[in-house]
């Protein structure tokens, strides 16, 4: 079964909210920083490249700025609220019917998996995440179970655009 218009609309809000919020977090970091001056090892005009995860500056990996886990509510059409949650991290145990993930801070959650669960892999879906490739989820939160509404494979995607000549897989 495959997301509706609806479905769709969440997952948007999702990442809208997600971008939204990570941007704010920069911005209040930067005007919190420490005013002390500090050497720089740039030359004027070059601007340096990340030294790691979480460093990508805004839109950072996957687009969410670096953010390795955490919930948020958003608005449902037609009213009420609900609970999503989005994770990036290493899959330690992946099924037909679960997807376990460790993000680089140790935390660990496992996500249920189901038809309408939109996995970004290869050819074969959830058959191609395999235990110690790099993943994002975003899924539904209700009473405490998280559902994958979507599982974006960045090992095998990178994997597939290296074999086409993309030098960093598809963008």
């Amino acid at each position: 079964m495959k997301l509706s218009q609806k479905q769709w609309r969440v997952v948007g809000t999702i990442a809208a909210v997600a971008a939204t919020t990570t941007a704010g977090g920069v911005a209040w970091a930067a005007t919190s920083a420490d005013p002390t001056p500090s050497a720089s090892p740039s030359t004027p005009g070059q601007q340096q490249k990340p030294d790691g995860p979480g460093k990508g500056g805004v839109r950072g990996e996957f687009g969410l700025g670096g953010a390795l886990h955490g919930e948020f509510v958003v608005q449902k059409e037609g009213g009420g609220y609900q609970t999503m949650a989005m994770q990036r991290g290493q899959v330690t145990a992946v099924s037909k019917d679960s997807i376990t993930v460790k993000s680089s801070d140790g935390c660990s959650r496992t996500y249920a998996l189901t038809a309408d669960t939109l996995v970004n892999a290869a050819r074969d879906g959830i058959s191609d995440v395999k235990t110690g490739n790099t993943v994002r989820v975003t899924a539904v939160v209700t009473n405490g179970n998280a559902t994958a509404s979507s599982v974006n494979d960045g090992t095998v995607r990178q994997a597939a655009g290296q074999k086409w000549g993309f030098k960093h897989g598809p963008r």
